[in-house]
This record gives structure tokens, C-alpha cells and sequence, in this order.
């Protein structure tokens, strides 16, 4: 038997022992929805996370939510009412953002590779580009000038320095990302004598880290480079973005973020910054997964069970074209479970050991590898936690041609979505 990942807070069981999503049971979502598999999402749990970040962070810190954790229009309507800005990484998260309500002064753009045609769309939008090339830049001031529109212009820097112990480094020697720390000071001179609103500092050095104290170290860090930068051109950043990095517990033995930590190291930074840094300069930090992720469930239903070897085989409808992070093949050296439990008997005792497989043609498609389970039967529901952040639209959902799956957003402030 292998051991799982903790299931998040907020989850429970009604008398019956089904699952309570949002506070209705798993199987009735499933109904409501006429399908599985299905993702659902609780988003009184993200306001609970909002509502926790804002009181950990200092007063003078924005939040910003990066959509590609999910951008589910329904859920990122709710999220523009409770954040102070939105950022997106292509036209079409752009189209979402401000269509469900994102105040384009307060969107930014990242990400390299924009077209030509993205980048039009942002400076008639008035959405903020966060530029990741010189070339980007000369693009991106031809532009303006032939519409006849100031482009709001940053500059995302690739530091020199990256995020210790995070999943995915974003700063740090040679990177696709961002401009390099010592060429910024040059770039930034082109666009403010290009006539271009000069926007501030993107500064993202990595992702899904646990550590607080990394964390805070790097965010000093990186209040330090941006007032460097500042310095270097005489001219304070009307904003810097500080990145995010906070990480989410998805497997046995990780530990939460400490929040309050953080928080206090970067009041106590803040307080001490470069006078270049004080008076006009706003902070934010952008996070995606750690206000989401928890927040979701993905079910998926028990069509077969089998036995092979010795071993059981639960072979449920979904797998890893919808999920698949779980499946380990989503930025995951070796492959450890996410938390999964039966939703129709959910707390029920371990009475076997059993993988959760998929229905794809491909033996990736494992969601669950040898876990505890009570006995399972065909037509049982499984529930795999930690589904809200880069599963529905960060899965190969095109494999092999199966259906989409659903996604239902509970606890919203209006009607289901």
C-alpha cells in the first residue's frame, strides 16, 4: 500500500457517508451535471483563501490572480470581484478576463511568444504588457504608434536569482522568460522616451515552494532588484508585480505555507526599502494555484473492476486526459498519489489495496497507484482532490478522442456555473 496526499480541509461527510462538495453531495453534482467525470469547485473554499492572504499580507499589497490555474469564465467572474487585478498568459485568457468583469487597468499580460495580433488586442484593451524581449518591446511601440494608442508597457525581468526549493524554477540563468536583470535598465530608457506609459516591474523567479522561509528571502530579494532597476534609470516603477511561488500540499508529508510568516518578513522588507521604492511604487503578488487548488474535486465513476496478477484494477471513465497532474505526468520527477477517496462512502476504512487507472490506451493513465480503499464496486464514485488549479485546461483533453469532462462551480455568489 502506498500512502496518499492529505485531502484539503473543508471536505466532509454527511450521516450517509457521502461527500459534501460545497455542501451537496458528490453524487447529486454528478447528477445535476449529467456526467462524469466531472470537476467541481468550491468557491466559498477560494474565498476563505482570499479572505486569509489578505489578512496575512501587509495592507499595501495587492492580489493578483494568474487565471491560468484555471480559467473557468464562471470562477473567474467570482475572482475579479474579490482581487485587485487578474493576470493572463495569452489573448484568448485576456478575453475571458475582461469579459467576466476584470477592469483591463488591472490586467496584465505575460508570456513569451505574443503575436502581433495579441499584442494589438492588449494596447486597444488598455491591458498592461508585461515584456518579455527587447524585440517585444520594438513590437510593441510600433504598434501603439500605428493605432494611435499609448501602450501600457512592463518589463518582466528574469532575476538572478531563482526560488529555492520550488517545483518549477522561473529566474535564474538562462530562461525564455523575461528580460535579463543587467539589459533592463536599457529597455526600460526605450520605453519611456518611446512616449509609452511605462508600467513597473514583473519579477517571477518560481513556483509551487513550501518553504516560507524561501519565500521570504526571495521576495526580499527580489523589493531589492526592483529598486536596483529603479535606481539604475533614475525613474520609480509605478508597480512590481513580486511574483508568487506559494505552494499547495499535494502529497504525503508536505506541509502548508506558513502565511503568517511571510506576511511579517514582507512588512518587515517593505518597511526598510530603497526610498526609490516609497511613496509611488504599488506591490502585488500574483498567485494562481495556492488560492485554487484545494478548492477542487475531480469525480470520475468506477466502470470496471478488475483483477491482474493478484492486484485490483478500479478502471473509472476519467484519467490522466483530464487530470493529468494526478497521473504524475504533469512537472513530477517520481510519481506519488494525490489524495483520492470513494465519494459514496467517503471516511469508510481502508479495506484493500487498489490502483485507480483511467480509460486511456496508455499505462500513464494511473490516478491512483495501490492505495487503501474500502471495496469498491462498479459504479462507485471516486473523488481525486486538489483538482482546481491545471486539470481541465492543463490535461491533453483531445486524447484518444473521450469526452470532455464537466465543471460545475458551487458556493458561487450567483446560480451555478
Amino acid at each position: 500500500m502506498k500512502p496518499m496526499g492529505p485531502i484539503p480541509t473543508g471536505f466532509a461527510a454527511d450521516l450517509d457517508g457521502k461527500l459534501l462538495i460545497g455542501g451537496v453531495r458528490a453524487d447529486v453534482l454528478a447528477e445535476q451535471a449529467g456526467q462524469t467525470p466531472l470537476f467541481v469547485y468550491d468557491m466559498a473554499l477560494i474565498r476563505q483563501r482570499v479572505q486569509a492572504l489578505k489578512a496575512a499580507l501587509p495592507s499595501e499589497v495587492g492580489l493578483h490572480y494568474a487565471i491560468k490555474a484555471n480559467p473557468m469564465p464562471a470562477l473567474v467572474r467570482q475572482m475579479a470581484a474579490l482581487v485587485d487585478g487578474l493576470d493572463v498568459a495569452s489573448a484568448g485568457e485576456m478575453r475571458i478576463a475582461i469579459h467576466e468583469g476584470g477592469d483591463p487597468a488591472h490586467i496584465s499580460f505575460a508570456g513569451p511568444g505574443k503575436r502581433d495580433t495579441e499584442l494589438e488586442a492588449a494596447i486597444l484593451a488598455g491591458v498592461t504588457l508585461n515584456l518579455e524581449s527587447e524585440g517585444e518591446a520594438r513590437r510593441a511601440v510600433k504598434i501603439g504608434e500605428k493605432l494611435g494608442v499609448q501602450p501600457r508597457l512592463a518589463v518582466r525581468v528574469n532575476p538572478d536569482f531563482d526560488l529555492k526549493g520550488s517545483g518549477m524554477r522561473m529566474g535564474g540563468g538562462a530562461k525564455p522568460f523575461g528580460v535579463d536583470a543587467e539589459r533592463v535598465p536599457d529597455l526600460v530608457r526605450f520605453i519611456v522616451t518611446s512616449g509609452a506609459v511605462w508600467r513597473g516591474f514583473h519579477i517571477f523567479a518560481g513556483s509551487q515552494a513550501l518553504d516560507a522561509s524561501a519565500i521570504a528571502e526571495t521576495q526580499a530579494q527580489t523589493i531589492a532588484l526592483a529598486a536596483r532597476l529603479a535606481e539604475a534609470v533614475d525613474t520609480p516603477p509605478p508597480f512590481v508585480n513580486l511574483g508568487g511561488g506559494f505552494g499547495v500540499p499535494y502529497f504525503p508529508g508536505d506541509v502548508p505555507v506558513d502565511l503568517a510568516h511571510i506576511g511579517a518578513h514582507l512588512a518587515e522588507t517593505l518597511a526598510a526599502r530603497a526610498s526609490i521604492l516609497q511613496g509611488q511604487t504599488e506591490f502585488a503578488i500574483e498567485l494562481g494555484r495556492y488560492l485554487v487548488a484545494e478548492s477542487g474535486v475531480y469525480l470520475t465513476r468506477v466502470i470496471d473492476r478488475k483483477i491482474s496478477h493478484g492486484e485490483v484494477f478500479l478502471v473509472t471513465d476519467g484519467g490522466l486526459h483530464h487530470q493529468l497532474a494526478a497521473s504524475g505526468n504533469f512537472g513530477t520527477v517520481v510519481r506519488r498519489n494525490y489524495p483520492l477517496a470513494v465519494a459514496n462512502r467517503f471516511g469508510a476504512p481502508a479495506e484493500e489495496t487498489a490502483s485507480v487507472v483511467g480509460c486511456l490506451c496508455t499505462p500513464l493513465d494511473r490516478l491512483g497507484d495501490q492505495v487503501g480503499l474500502p471495496r469498491i464496486a462498479e459504479g462507485d464514485l471516486i473523488a481525486i482532490f486538489m483538482a482546481g488549479a491545471y486539470g481541465a485546461s492543463a490535461s491533453p483533453s483531445a486524447f484518444l478522442g473521450h469526452p470532455s469532462a464537466g465543471e460545475l462551480l458551487v458556493n458561487a455568489a450567483e446560480n451555478v456555473g
